[in-house]
């Protein structure tokens, strides 16, 4: 499999590494669904307990918004999209080999799976985490993705679109999945973001 034509978040490039997985899968939304901006917690779970599976026994932890960390550097990442009732959720895992980037560190499963291996895991995982959504069990959702993410009080920094960059420390999330970040002045709500610890 490649792809020559990928993206990561805010239109960035993003690298298909020979022997890693990259897939997507379209969420077709419904009446009475929760708010879309809630899937991202049922897709980083689902991620997760994927590669639990699959692999076990790793460092995992999740990173806000959409990156699954594996030993503090970055193994996986998820984007979502939105169009008219429709979501298009797409996963990268690095199950080969990760990527080189000067700004940041990346980790991979060193070939411990192969990609036609690791999707049914993610497959089964994701159907599961999207029924749990779709049953309006936000909460649970809520508190399951903070249980594997890193911990409350964690320094950090987010970068916004532009250069904008705000400091704090980790203050949870909100019920639609939006990050709390406390800084000096108080808590901040924040939507859309690089969060980096």
């Amino acid at each position: 499999m490649a792809q020559d034509a990928g993206r990561g978040r805010q239109g960035r490039s993003w690298q298909s590494e020979r022997g890693n997985f990259f897939g997507s899968t379209l969420v077709e939304l419904r009446p009475g669904d929760p708010s879309p901006t809630t899937l991202s917690l049922g897709a980083g779970l689902a991620l997760i307990e994927a590669v639990d599976v699959a692999v076990p026994g790793q460092d995992l932890m999740l990173k806000w918004p959409n990156d699954l960390l594996l030993g503090g550097a970055k193994l996986a990442g998820i984007l979502l999209e939105r169009s008219g009732d429709r979501i298009v959720a797409g996963f990268g895992v690095n199950l080969a080999s990760g990527p080189t980037f000067a700004d940041r560190a990346t980790a991979s499963l060193a070939g411990a799976i192969r990609p036609e291996e690791f999707a049914p895991y993610l497959v089964d995982s994701l159907a599961r985490r999207l029924g749990q959504w779709r049953s309006g069990d936000i909460e649970q959702l809520r508190t399951g993705w903070l249980a594997r993410a890193h911990p409350v009080d964690t320094p950090l920094s987010v970068h916004g679109a532009g250069s904008d960059r705000v400091s704090g420390r980790f203050a949870g999330i909100e019920a639609d999945g939006a990050l709390r970040l406390r800084t000096a002045t108080g808590v901040e709500t924040i939507r859309a973001g690089d969060v980096e610890l």
